[in-house]
């Protein structure tokens, strides 16, 4: 009997967080499209054996549609990353955060997407913030009003790059991400913006109006396990020493395009960053004015500084707070219909 390809793999990363996974799987599961498997790596966190229990109920439920992996070792968030491409056998592999729900309708607007755009390398999601409930969105994340492509090459590093960031959504064509496999980038955190840079150089983009995916937004961050992750990070929290090395592991993963692929964005990057810099100081507005100071002066050096935007930024988050800062910001993305926009991404 042949084995028909799907065109989704649906990749979830495990590691704790057990208690919401059901209703990941049933975010997913209960979508109106069905040309998808699911594929589930459990890095050896402490929840393993509840995550397990979870897994093989759905098995039952779903069989030949769910296929579970448990890691031998802790991998750490970038190397489990790799581990899902490797596994996965769809065309796609669309990423899902072990705590995040995926929407009614999700993965038949990314089919059409793909289906409509035959060089197709990467789906750019929108997608909604949520803290207690999915019923109760208190963010939307959105580019375009409209369905937009971005050609292959410089142009679609260029916008696709800084909002690879969040994982949930990621949706990535599997045999070019496979093929760009490497652990050089493990312990940034953002190994999916590594796929990014390099499916690109020969993909397109398309970024999508239509919210894929909701992200928990009171969750707490559980890296700092792995080997490659320690020292960097301390679960439960982001300190701003990690923030810091977040943003550094990505500004080192789009140098090195320009030093082993001669595909310079780095300016691009940094000024794309800095015309958006505040979720990246957002948890760190408590910071007593010293500390908050020197985080400032140490992404400044990273670069930022150049950019006026980016002292605004730090301004006025630490004088609004982040309650204040979050109401204006959904205020404007709620006029706009969509997230402001800086300099060139068209």
């Amino acid at each position: 009997m042949t084995h028909t390809r799907k065109l989704f793999s649906v990749c979830i990363p495990s590691y704790n967080r057990a208690y919401h996974l059901t209703a990941l799987l049933d975010s997913i599961f209960t979508q109106d499209y069905h040309d998808f498997e699911v594929v589930i790596c459990e890095d050896l966190s402490r929840e393993r054996k509840q995550i397990a229990a979870i897994v093989h109920e759905y098995q039952s439920r779903y069989p030949e549609m769910l296929r579970y992996f448990e890691n031998e070792e802790n991998l750490g968030y970038d190397a489990n990353i790799r581990k899902l491409v490797q596994e996965a056998s769809g065309t796609f592999c669309f990423f899902m955060g072990n705590d995040d729900i995926m929407c009614q309708g999700a993965l038949q607007n990314a089919a059409s997407i793909v289906n409509r755009y035959p060089n197709v390398g990467l789906v750019l999601k929108s997608y909604g913030w949520f803290d207690e409930t999915p019923e109760k969105v208190n963010q939307e994340i959105r580019w375009f009003k409209e369905e937009k492509e971005f050609p292959a090459g410089i142009p679609a590093i260029r916008f696709a790059f800084r909002r690879s960031g969040v994982l949930a959504g990621y949706i990535v064509h599997r045999d070019s991400a496979n093929e760009a496999a490497t652990a050089k980038f493990d312990g940034t955190l953002y190994y999916q913006m590594h796929l990014t840079a390099n499916v690109l150089i020969n993909k397109t983009a398309v970024c999508t109006p239509k919210l894929l995916i909701l992200c928990r937004g009171n969750g707490q961050p559980e890296f700092g396990n792995s080997p490659k992750e320690k020292g960097k990070y301390v679960p439960g929290k982001y300190t701003p020493q990690a923030r810091l090395n977040m943003i550094g592991g990505a500004l080192s993963i789009i140098r090195d395009l320009k030093q082993t692929k001669n595909i310079d964005v780095v300016e691009d990057v940094i000024h794309d960053y800095a015309n958006y810099f505040y979720p990246y100081i957002k948890d760190q507005l408590t910071l007593p004015l010293r500390d908050y100071y020197q985080l400032y002066r140490a992404y400044g050096r990273m670069g930022f500084a150049r950019y006026p935007i980016y002292h605004l930024y730090f301004i006025l988050g630490y004088l609004l707070g982040e309650k204040r800062f979050d109401a204006l910001t959904a205020l404007i993305r709620g006029r706009l219909g969509r997230s402001p926009r800086f300099g060139n991404v068209h």
